[in-house]
Order: structure tokens, then sequence, then C-alpha cells
């Protein structure tokens, strides 16, 4: 009966190996990244580490020493922190499709500016005009999309700060 609830040793294997790959991906991110991971010191340390060390070899045990201390870690957020890093993340994605629709309806919509003014109070006006205004020329010039690009990280910035009035996206 007890060898029905124990994990085969194939299982114990392939949840380890996936550890230590997780821990790979923690050796691979920059510091502020690492820290916002909220890792335990004795795993942060050895990640730290890892980075520096050069040699293929001690970085091979390194990996499997860092998998292996990330067996007393509960592995759940770190994974749920490098989808969202990865912008794989349903919520992510759709926030990121959001913020596109916005910019979208900006620039095809005069209009547009004030429903988003409505919906985020507190919002820069002249600014998004501003670059609302540049990207269209950009578009019409056929110039590189810096406006463009720059309309999206405000509308970013500005969705992130604020929270909505009910949304209405102008539909």
């Amino acid at each position: 009966m007890q060898d029905e609830e124990k994990p085969s040793k194939t299982q114990r294997k392939r949840e380890m190996h996936e550890l230590q790959a997780l821990g790979a991906r923690l050796v691979e991110l920059n510091s502020e990244q690492l820290v916002a991971v909220g890792l335990p010191e004795h795993l942060r340390e050895a990640v730290e580490f890892a980075r520096r060390t050069t040699k293929h070899e001690a970085r091979r045990r390194q990996l499997q020493y860092i998998g292996r201390l990330m067996r007393a870690v509960d592995p759940e957020p770190i994974r749920e922190k490098l989808k969202v890093w990865d912008g794989v993340s349903a919520e992510e994605t759709a926030r990121v499709h959001r913020i596109e629709r916005w910019r979208e309806k900006l620039l095809e919509n005069d209009g547009a500016i004030g429903t988003l003014v409505h919906a985020h109070p507190g919002v820069d006006t002249q600014r998004l005009r501003t670059l609302v205004r540049n990207a269209r020329e950009e578009r019409t010039a056929g110039r590189p999309p810096r406006a463009y690009r720059e309309l999206f990280r405000a509308l970013r910035d500005i969705i992130a700060d604020s929270q909505p009035v009910p949304e209405d996206d102008g539909e």
C-alpha cells in the first residue's frame, strides 16, 4: 500500500531535473529580477556564485547544487514570476492586448483620448496628444516607429498606475 503513495524513482528524478532547470533559469536572471523573486539567502548566494563560475564542470556541479537547494523551496511562485517576465501568463498577455487596442483606438479616433482620460483619471492629456500626433506622422511618413513605441510605453504606465473607472474601451 505504501508503494502506491510514494512517487516512482522516475517521477522523483523528473521533478529534480525540473527543479534544476528552474535553478538554471534563475542563474540567467539579472540582479533586479533575482531580488524580485525573493529567494532564501542561501539559494540566492548559490545562484550568484553560479553566475560567477566560468569552468564548465564547476558550473554543472553548482547547478546541481542549486537544484538540490530548490527542493526546500516552493517553486510555484518562482515559476509564476518567470511566466510573467516571459510574457506567457494569460493575464500579462491580456494586459498587453488591452494596451495595443487602446493605442490603435487613439491613432484612429481623436475622441478616444477623452474616453481614455475618463477611464483613467489623472492622465497627462497634453503628452498623450503629442505622442498620438507624432505616431500618426511617423506612420504616414513611413519612418521608424519610435513615437509608436513610446505611446505604448506611456499607455502601459497609465494602465498600470491607475485603477480604471469601470472600463469602457469606447466600443
